[in-house]
């Protein structure tokens, strides 16, 4: 009989205005990894990016989620959600005037350890280190996508 696998502390890592509480990180022979996101209205979030190895799920709880997949945006209401396949441009906001909470789930997990590395970056005061901020993506998997050219 397989062992149970044991829920990961429920810390809240935050990054700027945005909060992360890890249900379930990889490990004991699973791969995939779940977290509870938190995103204010209005608040700075992670530039448009992929993920080199990581597909990624996220279902709303509450409020409403602008996000976007490659051409596609939907705003996600409670209920919705929205897969993002490895290497595919993905990105949110919260258009609205609630919190959101959604459930996000990477498989494999990028892991708690990247969300409180960038935490320590963006929240060191002042500007972020850009320069810190696209290594610590980058280790991680992460890929910031090019600023779109409009003519």
């Amino acid at each position: 009989m397989n062992e149970a696998i044991a829920p990961v502390a429920q810390d809240v890592i935050r990054v700027g205005q945005l909060e992360i509480r890890y249900l379930n990180e990889a490990g004991n022979g699973c791969q995939m990894g779940c977290f509870e996101m938190r995103v204010p209205p209005g608040s700075n979030v992670p530039p448009p990016h992929s993920h080199t190895a990581n597909e990624e799920i996220v279902y709303v709880l509450e409020g409403t989620l602008r996000y976007s997949v490659g051409s596609e945006t939907r705003d996600l209401q409670p209920g919705d959600s929205m897969a993002t396949p490895c290497g595919v441009v993905h990105g949110f906001s919260n258009p609205g005037d609630v919190v959101v909470r959604a459930l996000v789930i990477n498989s494999p997990d990028i892991g708690a350890q990247y969300f409180r590395e960038v935490g320590v970056i963006v929240n060191a005061g002042g500007p972020p280190d850009k320069a810190k901020l696209m290594a610590t993506m980058q280790k991680f998997g992460l890929v910031p996508s090019a600023p779109s050219i409009t003519k």
